[in-house]
């Protein structure tokens, strides 16, 4: 018997046993357990034995846990052959964590692929930012928004090479440059009308159009009539036509 308790004693004291599981009493060794004259430990096996006994009842609830963990995130995967065995191995539980972590990591690497409500959801902001009733004009309305986007591109590509802009400036600043370039043409117009007119403030130009209100529609009524008259209907051909009659 002692032989054995030497041979558990021994087990316990190696480097391959946890380090929480051998204590050496703290108490006084009885003669008892001493053989020539050294302690042999035994006093503390019982605790230990108990204990391991406790853990191997315990990785097999550890275990179940582990097996129902497994079939709620990886349910194809079939029951491990050491479902029915009566002892439990650490490697066994290795096994069902490695799946699960497996499981996780491929999850993980495919986390991009979008699920189907986010699909839904984006759909339904496509609809409302583009006022689209129903799905069926989901696809005609992006390819109309396709097609006006290309045709804006464009156009801003070639204003901004028409006013000298780099194909990076804003869209305000072009809408501020077409600005200037208006007020430019509308100062030099009204330039042009102050020469045409002879006059260079802007009641002189009123008068005169107040003048041409009076004057033409009694001048363009006597053209009418004259039209009339001659049984012409050219205005340039009046003046032979009166000529013929002389």
């Amino acid at each position: 018997v002692l032989k054995v308790l030497s041979q558990i004693d021994s087990i316990l004291r190696s480097p391959r046993a946890p380090p929480l599981i051998y204590r050496r009493s703290k108490g006084p060794v009885p003669n008892s357990v001493k053989e020539n004259g050294q302690e042999c430990g035994f006093e503390h096996l019982p605790l230990t034995i108990e204990m391991w006994a406790d853990q191997l009842m315990a990785l097999k609830d550890l275990h179940k846990s582990l097996r129902k963990l497994s079939l709620e995130l990886v349910p194809w995967h079939t029951a491990d052959p050491q479902d029915n065995r009566e002892s439990i191995r650490v490697e066994d539980l290795q096994f069902v964590v490695d799946a699960i972590l497996e499981e996780i990591e491929n999850k993980e690497k495919n986390s991009q692929t979008p699920s189907l409500p986010t699909l839904f959801a984006i759909v339904s902001h496509f609809q409302k930012l583009f006022d689209v009733n129903s799905l069926n004009g989901v696809y005609p309305r992006m390819n109309e928004v396709y097609t006006k986007l290309g045709e804006m591109t464009n156009a801003m590509r070639n204003i901004h090479e028409l006013l000298e802009l780099d194909s990076s400036a804003p869209p305000t600043m072009v809408v501020d440059t077409v600005g200037k370039l208006c007020d430019i043409i509308n100062e030099n117009v009204t330039e042009q009308v102050q020469q045409l007119l002879g006059t260079q403030d802007i009641y002189s130009i009123i008068s005169k159009l107040e003048e041409h209100e009076c004057f033409f529609p009694p001048f363009q009524a006597l053209i009418q009539d004259l039209l009339c008259l001659l049984e012409i209907s050219n205005v340039d051909d009046i003046l032979p036509t009166v000529r013929n009659l002389k």
